[in-house]
């Protein structure tokens, strides 16, 4: 299992994630201009979720058998994973974790970043065995 995060595929599954997660990091501080913190991750999981689709399905995994109908229903249900912890793991650190360590600065853009690292593992998975298969 862990042979599998030291592949070439997976090393560019993480410069495309990186690239998807910076749209999603970015995006959220303009969301955040007009909706709230909780509501600006979601919106900024998708816009990033979106870029990450295109370059996995370009860059990644570009053997893929599946349809591009499956290989986006996969995508989206991994990624209502994904999101999920991006969303657990950001909010806990923003509201609870860091504030209790004594962090002051920059909470919020710390625990967005952490809470969208997490799931690049996880999601890697679900896509090599299902999005992409």
């Amino acid at each position: 299992m862990i042979n599998q995060f030291r592949s070439r595929q997976f090393l560019v599954f993480l410069l495309t994630g990186g690239t998807a997660a910076l749209v999603n990091f970015g995006s959220r501080i303009l969301y955040s201009t007009r909706f709230s913190f909780s509501t600006s991750i979601v919106i900024a999981y998708i816009t990033g979720m979106i870029t990450a689709f295109v370059l996995a399905k370009l860059f990644v995994f570009k053997q893929s058998q599946q349809t591009l109908r499956r290989s986006i229903i996969f995508f989206i249900l991994v990624n209502i994973i994904a999101v999920a912890q991006t969303w657990l793991i950001s909010i806990a650190l923003a509201y609870y974790l860091l504030p209790k360590l004594g962090i002051i600065f920059f909470v919020r853009e710390i625990a967005h970043a952490v809470g969208v690292i997490v799931p690049a593992f996880t999601s890697y998975i679900g896509h090599k065995k299902f999005s992409f298969k």
